[in-house]
């Protein structure tokens, strides 16, 4: 009997355990009876329940909990075709909520997935018409939020038909397609190319022009110097033959063996010197007026 009494309290425990659910804050929970959902017999409406403990009939009622809060919508970056016929990949973003839980379910099927394809279709939608009705100028240097207000108020249809509000649009980047960005930065790489070889040209033609200016300057002043220098050495020239010709005038004699022994010094620097000549030349004259002397 005791593990009959047993059984009995673990069967109820069970029981009560699997009759309660909880729905947490943030949430909110829809009851299926028999994969039919739970509806108010009186108004035969759907029933949401909010966060708390709640029960259900075990076994035959199932829960299916929501998230109630802020969602965000970040998808692929999708192309649009402006005023121009010209195409732009726009990447935007939006933050949405569910508001009627039982409209919501029963247009998604409580499948978020669900719920982000049909909300992506409406903002694209008026995100399509506003870029459609702009050439590239107006949407690049224009004020972006004109357009994301509008795709807002576009996107407001959303309460009514899916029970969900969208609180905000944005638009993150706008850009070119990659196969057109690609040709246009290649044409704008030839064109800056363009421009480089010019300017390295020109660069050139100047540096040839400023080279040869300083070539010619330098050879002028090369030449001049080579001129004044010539006639510095000529006067010096000239003032040492004057030096030169007043010392003789003044004692030519005294000169003339002044040079001899320049003459003898040089002649007879080295012991290996050997000089071939007569005794009583010129070269000797001195020494043989010195050997007259002593005699």
């Amino acid at each position: 009997m005791k593990n009959f009494y047993i059984a009995i309290l673990v069967a109820l425990s069970l029981l009560v355990v699997s009759s309660v659910f909880v729905i947490n804050e943030g949430q909110r929970g829809i009851v299926f009876k028999f994969s039919k959902i739970k509806r108010d017999p009186q108004t035969n409406e759907m029933i949401v329940y909010a966060p708390g403990l709640h029960f259900k009939i075990p076994l035959i009622e199932t829960v299916r909990k929501m998230d109630a809060r802020i969602q965000t919508l970040d998808e692929a970056p999708d192309r649009f075709v402006t005023a121009e016929k010209k195409d732009l990949m726009v990447d935007s973003y939006a933050k949405w909520k569910i508001i009627n839980f039982s409209t919501y379910f029963l247009r998604t099927s409580g499948s978020i997935d669900n719920a982000k394809a049909l909300l992506k279709q409406r903002i694209n939608n008026g995100l399509r018409t506003e870029f459609g009705s702009r050439t590239i100028t107006e949407i690049v240097a224009g004020d972006r939020s004109t357009f994301m207000s509008k795709a807002l108020e576009s996107a407001g249809s959303s309460k009514e038909d899916l029970g969900i509000e969208v609180i905000d649009v944005r638009v993150k980047a706008i850009n070119l397609p990659h196969e057109v960005s690609s040709s246009i930065y290649e044409r704008m790489r030839a064109e800056r190319t363009v421009v480089a070889k010019e300017h390295r040209s020109k660069g050139q033609e100047q540096s040839e022009i400023i080279r040869a200016t300083i070539d010619a300057k330098v050879t002028v002043m090369l030449a001049n110097a080579q001129k004044n220098s010539s006639e510095l050495r000529g006067d010096g020239d000239a003032i040492a033959a004057k030096v030169y010709a007043d010392a003789y005038n003044k004692d030519a004699e005294f000169f003339s063996f002044y040079r001899s022994l320049q003459a003898y010094e040089n002649s007879f620097n080295s012991k290996n010197d050997i000089m071939v000549i007569k005794p009583d030349s010129d070269f000797f004259h001195y020494f043989n007026n010195d050997k007259k002397s002593k005699k």
